[in-house]
């Protein structure tokens, strides 16, 4: 029993300790850089100032982030709406060819993401693969500008992040009792009846789980829109990037970045509520 509480003890102590290390102590450092100014050549001067969280109210960063909010929505909902069929199709399947599909969606991962964004530009330009097919199909007379704008990087956010909306949908849906569907067919609820009234509400706790992983590093991510969007794409992620490395106003990226972190354990918050709210509401 000694043993046991001493390990416990020990486990618990590393888990507070990392947490303190890598998560609890950068985020303060980062909160406290945002109360003070910035300074030339150093780049943080000990000179306490509010201004760095007011200019979080300026128009020109307020559009940057409604941009950044509203781009990863349209990517969420893109891939809810790819993933879900693909998610009820794998979850139908023999175990054999499950597997076989499983193992495509995980694929990516075995590639660095950063890789495979590079990877799109030769798909997106001018003269790549996605113009070549359109063309060919007759849906356009000449190649279109894709690459280096917001198409181009909601096109890579769904690239990216398709995969984890897939995979918490596929483990919901693989949890659905059958005999409830059935049982609704039995009572005389058609297929969309069925649909929306049964297997819908009870996939709800993947739909969250899957739009809160695709929404939050859409939210955050910076190399993709600074690889496809280039200089016509600014949005939250790349901004605070470039307020540290390019910009070297240390303070101000600080500030933006308590802001995206404030707003996403919101999120993240709602997601508990929603979640709760939802396992109360499944049947025993």
């Amino acid at each position: 029993m000694k043993d046991r509480s001493l390990f416990k003890a020990l486990a618990v102590t590393l888990t507070v300790g990392w947490l303190a290390v890598f998560v609890i102590v950068p985020n303060l450092l980062t909160l406290a850089t945002g109360f003070l100014t910035r300074g030339e050549p150093e780049f943080v001067l000990p000179v306490f100032t509010l201004e760095n969280y007011a200019r979080l109210f300026d128009p020109a960063f307020f559009d940057i982030f409604l941009d950044s909010v509203w781009l990863a929505l349209c990517t969420t909902v893109l891939c809810l709406l790819v993933g879900y069929p693909f998610a009820y199709i794998l979850a139908r399947l023999t175990p054999a060819r499950r597997r076989l599909g499983l193992l495509f969606v995980v694929i990516p991962f075995w590639t660095n993401s950063l890789i495979r964004t590079y990877a799109l530009i030769a798909i997106l330009n001018v003269n790549g693969l996605l113009n070549a097919v359109l063309l060919w199909l007759g849906i356009i007379t000449e190649p279109v500008e894709l690459l280096y704008t917001n198409t181009a990087v909601f096109i890579g956010f769904t690239y990216t992040l398709l995969p984890f909306m897939i995979l918490p949908l596929y483990a919901s849906i693989e949890k659905l009792d059958h005999r409830l569907i059935e049982a609704a067919r039995d009572l005389g609820a058609g297929s969309f009846q069925t649909f929306f009234r049964v297997s819908l509400p009870l996939t709800l706790p993947g739909i969250i789980a899957g739009s809160m992983l695709v929404f939050l590093p859409a939210l955050s991510m910076f190399y993709v829109p600074d690889i496809l969007g280039g200089a016509k794409s600014l949005l939250v992620g790349n901004f605070i990037r470039n307020q540290f490395l390019v910009a070297r106003d240390w303070p101000f990226g600080a500030a933006a970045s308590v802001l995206l972190t404030v707003v996403m354990g919101l999120l993240l918050y709602v997601y508990w509520l929603c979640h709760k709210r939802v396992r109360k509401a499944e049947p025993a």
